[in-house]
């Protein structure tokens, strides 16, 4: 589990095939203090698992499913990466509740700069509409941001300068494809609804069957 809220941006310095999976070394600081092996770290979003560690970077493994479903599959030694380590029971919730699953990549259409923020526009398929609603939580390449606005085949989220000089964003164009991971209580909510409008949901006859 994770916030959204990054911690260092990292250097990945190699990508070496592992099977039909990939393994990736990225280069780090902060997320390296008292990171061990078998630990979850979000890289752009996605949650991957650290197997081995040296004094300067930490390697993670990624399938084939994710280097499919995700951004990782266009990368190249050199790039810069969003990082964020798991959620500890004690730590702060600064963000909203990312798991590091992502849903589905998307183009991000514009940047525009305002006054003290800027506006990022990015495309999104109809089967996610239902879960992006105006002042909702969505994560962009692992980013915890706020909708501020939709429209029919895309949404706006506005970016603070602090945001924007300490993630991707900075590096950031139109026409880049990000990582989306949308709001994990509202896939769940979701899900439920559709369950009982199935009839599938709570009834008297299922709570019998187990015996209350």
């Amino acid at each position: 589990m994770f916030t959204g809220i990054i911690e260092e941006l990292g250097q990945l310095l190699s990508i070496r095939p592992f099977g039909k999976a990939r393994r990736l070394e990225i280069a780090a600081t902060v997320t390296l203090e008292d990171c061990l092996i078998g630990d979850s770290i979000a890289v752009n979003g996605v949650c991957l698992t650290v197997v081995a560690l040296t004094g300067r970077s930490f390697t993670v493994e990624a399938v084939e499913e994710t280097m499919q479903k995700t951004t990782l599959d266009h990368l190249h030694t050199g790039t810069s990466l969003n990082l964020e380590r798991a959620l500890r029971a004690n730590g702060k919730l600064g963000g909203h509740f990312v798991q590091g699953h992502v849903d589905f990549t998307a183009e991000l259409r514009g940047i525009e700069k305002r006054e003290g923020s800027w506006m990022v526009e990015c495309s999104y398929p109809d089967s996610a509409s239902p879960n992006i609603i105006s002042m909702g939580s969505i994560a962009i390449d692992g980013v915890s941001l706020t909708v501020a606005e939709k429209q029919a085949g895309s949404f706006r989220v506005s970016v603070i300068p602090h945001t924007f000089s300490t993630t991707l964003f900075e590096r950031y164009r139109a026409g880049t494809r990000v990582n989306i991971e949308l709001d994990m209580l509202g896939k769940y909510i979701l899900n439920y609804l559709s369950h009982l409008q199935k009839g599938e949901g709570v009834s008297n006859a299922y709570l019998k069957d187990l015996g209350y």
